[in-house]
Order: C-alpha cells, then structure tokens, then sequence
C-alpha cells in the first residue's frame, strides 16, 4: 500500500471516529409469540476482487460504498456534512484509482451507495439515523482495519 493510501485510510477511520453517531430511538420489545423474525438480509458484497489486485481490494470497495451512503444520508438529515465523504472518496480515487478500471470499480462502489439509499430515503427518519449510525461504525472499522493490516505493504 503506498503511503499516500494509508495517510487517506487513517484520515478515513479518524473521520468515522469524530462523525457522532445520532442516538437510535429504541422501541418497547415485543411480546415473543406475536414477533415473527423475517430471514435478515445481508447488505449486498461488493463485487469480487479482480486477479491482481490488493489484498485489500473488497474491504476497499465496501469502504466506497459506505462513504456514498454516508454522503447521501449525512445531508438528509441535516449533518451537513456529506462533501467531506465526496471529497475523500475523491481522495481515495486520486491514492488507489491508478488504473482506469479500478477506478470506475471504486466509483461504481461509492455512486450504488449514494444511489442506493437516495431511492431508499426522501427524508430523514429513525431508520436512516440507525443506518448512519451503522455505517459510521462500520466504515470505521474498515478503514482502521485496512491501515493496520496492509500500511506497510
């Protein structure tokens, strides 16, 4: 990983680590006869890393993802601050992007993010607070996980 990518990375999980994560409204449980647990559905994978590419290449794209998700609805809601992820992602793009096709693959991941919940969320709601909150978390922990594993490769 060159250094240039691990300085975004770390950027990335100190971003994640300062974002505030909205409280999530919590509801009264259920009775237990009355719940009925559908099968959870896992967020799609991104798509396969191609032959020849970084170890780190999927955790890369999810991270793409995420930051599109976040980019959409941090501004929804009212955070404001949804340029800040544009503006890494085109970091990241500048840092990783060398090649044509790696490129369109991490802007592909990060656009199915933001598009993705753009058709989802007309408005800001519990669930979209929930899902940034996830998010948040989780590209986080991405970020810290690809600095710490692949930094010095």
């Amino acid at each position: 990983m060159r250094r240039a990518s691990r300085t975004i990375l770390c950027a990335f999980a100190l971003t994640f680590a300062a974002t505030p994560a909205a409280p999530v409204e919590r509801r009264p449980a259920r009775a237990p006869a009355a719940e009925k647990k559908a099968p959870e559905k896992k967020p799609d994978a991104p798509a396969d890393a191609a032959p020849g590419a970084p170890l780190y290449e999927n955790q890369l794209l999810r991270l793409s993802e995420i930051m599109g998700a976040l980019a959409y609805l941090r501004d929804l809601c009212g955070d404001g601050d949804g340029a800040e992820y544009r503006a890494k992602m085109a970091a990241l793009l500048d840092a990783e992007g060398t090649a044509p096709e790696r490129r369109e693959k991490l802007a592909g991941a990060y656009n199915r993010g933001y598009r993705g919940y753009e058709t989802t969320y007309g408005q800001c709601t519990p669930n979209a607070r929930a899902a940034i909150a996830r998010f948040v978390a989780e590209g986080g922990r991405l970020a810290r996980d690809i600095s710490d594993r692949y930094g010095g490769a």
